[in-house]
């Protein structure tokens, strides 16, 4: 299969993983390896990859071929996320970024797309490679692109609920109105999320509770990467038409007549 690629990056894994809600950074380090994913998301807002002096995300993967996606979670207008990358890329000089401005920062932690919006169009000036968390409508995704995002990732369902995919018309309008990369991200619960994801011809799924806060979070670190690879081969396999009455298997031309 093909890689996927992001503006200037191209990744050998559709799977993006999340950092936030393990119980440690080891654990984090082990789980992000065993799903095979080559990108991690970290909140810059809230885990330390710039601080030497204090536990540091940089450093648990270091020697990995893990390359951390910074997002701007936490931020509720386009001017503190502005801020937030311009500050991570001077520190890290990492330009590939995940955008995220949250409108309802209390119960659905939904996105302000119009924000978010904003925010895009000035961080494209800048030279940033922008992945643009949005809701799953598909005129603000093609706005978004418009705007200059580089790829869109519309939500499943609300972030951390885990309800899986509860629009799927929606993520595929999304797929027909963009020509970047469309990443689904948000309410992922299993491994089977995933694969529905896929199956529905989104380009890569991010997931971060999930597996962060599954019993086994290795093993369902393992299901997730199987699950990307599954759903992928078979949205290119095509499908075959859904009919309301049996077909047979078999011939019936030549049977034999008794």
């Amino acid at each position: 299969m093909h890689k996927l690629k992001i503006g200037k990056y191209e990744l050998g894994s559709r799977l993006i993983v999340g950092s936030g809600k393990y119980i440690d950074f080891q654990t984090t380090r082990e789980a992000t390896l065993a799903s095979g994913s080559e990108l991690i998301t970290v909140a810059v807002r809230r885990l330390n990859i710039t601080n030497p002096d204090k536990e540091n995300l940089r450093d648990t993967f270091a020697g990995t071929n893990v390359n951390f996606l910074p997002n701007s979670a936490g931020c509720t207008t386009a001017e503190e996320a502005i801020t937030t990358f311009r500050l991570t890329r001077e520190a890290t000089g990492i330009d590939l970024i995940k955008l995220e401005v949250i409108g309802d920062t209390k119960k659905t932690l939904y996105p302000d797309v119009i924000e978010t919006i904003k925010a895009c169009q000035i961080l494209a000036k800048d030279g940033f490679t922008i992945m643009a968390y949005t809701s799953d409508d598909p005129i603000m995704a093609k706005r978004l692109e418009d705007a200059g995002a580089h790829a869109i990732m519309p939500l499943a369902a609300p972030i951390g609920s885990g309800l899986g995919i509860q629009n799927p018309y929606n993520i595929v309008f999304i797929r027909e109105a963009v020509s970047v990369p469309v990443i689904v991200d948000a309410g992922i619960g299993c491994a089977s999320d995933a694969a529905y994801a896929m199956e529905l011809g989104a380009d890569g799924v991010l997931t971060n509770t999930a597996i962060a806060q599954a019993q086994n979070p290795i093993l369902m670190a393992k299901a997730m990467k199987h699950a990307v690879i599954a759903g992928r081969m078979s949205y290119l396999s095509g499908r075959i038409p859904k009919r309301p009455y049996a077909t047979a298997s078999s011939p019936i031309h030549g049977m034999i007549q008794f």
